[in-house]
């Protein structure tokens, strides 16, 4: 026994010390491989003084102390004094006020709250490296800056960089609920620990806030969209307060999603009218309560009349009305009223395209200056490729923020490698021609075309207890997309895809060329072999995991046959003056463009247009065969990505190089699932044969109907 118990210490500390599981995500602080550069940040880390003390210092140089040694193989050395022995600056603006000439501290103050200055100082005849910000949260912003070039090789001592985010709010929406399950959640439970907090810590709530704040993200919303009003009873207040101090020194502020029944269900009432006195004092006095425990709390996120989600409809009331009740409460603190816009009826004899509009744009102008309405990147529900909100153009008064999803609901969940930029980059680049004929979403989301004083982007969280905290390690890339284009919504997906590969697998050119290849072809790729040309909501009943264009029964508006609309006749969905009229809530400009179907992009075709199967399209090719075409393509395109990534054996990590080769080879299964399940459903209504130069669908359709997914994650399971 003795004998078996060395062998095993001996076989676990002789393990690969570069084995690595996923968890430090891209805060993983390689060692620097150019020497000069290693040399260089090895003299700056000799010496850093802080020009101040508070709680946000204290965590940089957590993370200084956590990185140089990682990076360079020695100990950050703090300095007492500023002069002496020192080499790098760390302060705010008025700290600095001696060192910096007028101009200098007008071009720092214009970077705003979260902004920050980095490069050389020179004073009393020495070179200083300098990272300043206007508050503490801005220097933090400025030295994980700083670490990322280090990391990455691009670090230059003599170059001035300043930064400031373009988006005032960049939040994660998590989906969590009191019981730790996450809707819609692919990897794991949820992180928050209820039942332990207040009294446990867990260090993960550390990790989290660190990483976050690495890539500029400044609050959080820890709870689900549909909500549970208990969040807001005392008990939690005491637990979400943890979190909250937390969180503070990395610049994040906490949200909670509000239920708009609260006022019956934990205050008593028989009524949630928010014109009704004493609701209007049940929310002012729950407000006042949350802030005595968190006073920098942010305010709260609330999802109303939607999908059985109680709200002011229900007693003949404005959804300004429902905002503005809570806006002003929160109004009194200095807090957000975030209002989500995904609202729609079965109820309703309108094309869910539809709904949002009808309601927010004839309530444009009513809403209160604290209130910003939340609305997601495209009409439907977060669809693997929609045509931008019609809501961004359509109103002129009224805080706009966009709301992706990083958590892939209907993009192959936590099995399928899907690069997630490439698709937010195409909704905030899109032309709105309103409210000026070069207007985009970025520009209206921003402020820069429209104007607005409070901006907002939101993304749904991808995180659980997994080990590697999305469930795929590329997940992490979708996370750190986000962040990314909430600082800076017109960065490229290319250059996002090349630091993120530089900071999870190092700087060799050839695995960085094929690593970005897989990544910025991925999104097309799950497109073709799930909803090409504009097919949107054929995915399976609720689970939402895997194909089902054959989903029928209860609600119109759940069932993937009210979305793709196949007939004998053809396919699609007509959203244009002879159909649902959809088409109209957009600019004059799209209008007119898309409404021909030769002149619309051929990824929206079947989005806005009921066509014949033996539509003839720009590649001279039949609709049918170019659905074909596509499927078969996106099946292609999956292997071609396995088939990339098994060059990589041996050049990267053992252990990242076998968890994403696993899932790749699912995910290849389940693309050929979803092209065989599809073209064999299609083809049953088409009567057409397939095109003779696609590998023929395998399989037999009634097969696929029957598959069942009881254990699906993402959602209670009802079993």
């Amino acid at each position: 026994m003795k004998k078996y118990l060395i062998l095993v210490l001996l076989l676990t500390f002789s393990l690969p010390n570069f084995a690595k599981d996923g968890y430090e995500l891209w805060l993983d602080y390689r060692p620097i491989e150019n020497s000069i550069m290693r040399s260089e940040a090895d003299r700056l880390f000799s010496g850093i003084f802080f020009f101040g003390k508070n709680p946000t210092y204290e965590a940089i140089q957590k993370e200084l102390q956590l990185a140089a040694p990682k990076m360079t193989g020695k100990a950050p050395i703090f300095s007492n004094e500023r002069l002496n022995q020192t080499q790098v600056w760390l302060g705010t603006r008025e700290e600095l006020a001696q060192v910096f000439g007028l101009q200098d501290q007008v071009t720092i103050r214009n970077l705003g709250e979260d902004g920050y200055w980095m490069g050389p100082v020179v004073f009393q005849g020495k070179t200083y490296f300098t990272i300043v910000g206007n508050r503490p949260v801005g220097v933090l912003y400025g030295v994980f800056e700083w670490l990322k070039s280090l990391q990455n090789g691009s670090f230059d001592l003599n170059k001035v960089k300043m930064e400031s985010p373009k988006i005032q709010l960049r939040m994660l929406n998590h989906w969590d609920n009191l019981d730790r399950t996450v809707e819609r959640g692919y990897a794991g439970f949820s992180i928050w620990d209820w039942h332990r907090l207040p009294g446990y810590i867990d260090p993960r709530y550390i990790n989290y806030a660190r990483a976050n704040a690495s890539i500029g993200i400044n609050a959080v919303s820890l709870t689900n969209v549909n909500a549970n009003a208990r969040i807001l009873t005392t008990d939690f207040m005491k637990k979400a307060k943890v979190l909250a101090d937390i969180f503070r020194p990395y610049g994040i502020k906490v949200f909670l999603t509000a239920r708009f029944s609260a006022p019956i269900e934990i205050g008593g009432l028989k009524t949630a009218d928010p014109l009704d006195p004493e609701v209007i004092a049940f929310w002012k006095k729950k407000t006042d309560e949350m802030y005595q425990h968190i006073p920098d709390f942010g305010g709260y996120l609330v999802k109303a009349n939607s999908e059985g989600q109680p709200g002011p409809h229900e007693y003949q009331r404005t959804h300004a009305e429902g905002a503005n009740m809570l806006a002003d409460a929160l109004a009194l603190h200095g807090g957000v009223l975030i209002w989500r816009a995904f609202v729609y009826s079965h109820e309703i004899d309108e094309d869910r395209h539809k709904q949002a509009n009808l309601e927010f744009v004839p309530l444009d102008g009513k809403f209160r200056e604290n209130v910003i309405i939340q609305v997601k990147n495209g009409a439907i529900d977060f669809q693997p490729r929609e045509p931008f909100h019609p809501l961004f153009g359509a109103v002129k008064q009224t805080n706009l923020g966009v709301e992706f999803q990083i958590t892939q609901e209907y993009l192959g969940q936590a099995t399928q490698l899907v690069f997630l930029s490439p698709m937010w980059e195409e909704v905030l680049r899109s032309k709105t021609f309103r409210p000026t004929p070069t207007s985009t979403v970025a520009g209206i989301v921003d402020g820069s075309d429209s104007g607005q004083k409070l901006t907002l982007m939101a993304g749904v969280s991808n995180i659980g207890t997994d080990r590697n905290w999305t469930g795929h390690l590329f997940g992490q890339a979708n996370w750190y997309a986000f962040g990314r284009l909430a600082w800076d919504p017109y960065l490229s997906s290319e250059q996002i895809a090349e630091e993120w590969t530089k900071l999870t697998f190092g700087q060799n050119p050839e695995n960085l060329v094929k690593i970005k290849e897989i990544m910025l072809n991925s999104h097309e790729a799950a497109v073709n072999y799930m909803t090409p040309l504009g097919l949107h909501h054929i995915m399976g009943w609720d689970h939402h995991y895997g194909p089902g264009p054959w989903v029928t029964g209860g609600r119109a508006d759940w069932t993937a046959l009210y979305y793709h609309r196949a007939d004998s006749l053809g396919i699609g969905f007509d959203r244009t003056f002879t159909g649902s009229k959809a088409l109209e809530q957009y600019a004059p400009e799209i209008i007119q463009a898309w409404s021909d179907s030769k002149q619309i992009p051929e990824k929206y075709l079947l989005w806005f247009h009921h066509l014949p199967w033996d539509y003839t399209m720009k590649s001279g090719k039949t609709l049918w065969e170019e659905i074909g075409l596509h499927y078969d393509r996106g099946v292609k395109s999956a292997r071609k990505m396995k088939r990339t990534w098994e060059s990589l054996n041996g050049a990267i990590d053992p252990e990242q190089f076998s968890h994403v080769s696993q899932l790749l080879g699912i995910q290849v299964q389940e693309a050929e699932w979803w092209r065989n399940a599809c073209l064999l459903y299609f083809q049953s209504i088409s009567k057409k044969p397939f095109p003779s130069e696609i590998e023929q669908p395998e399989g037999d359709l009634e097969y696929y109907k029957s598959l069942r997914f009881p254990t699906a994650p993402g959602i209670r399971p009802r079993w």
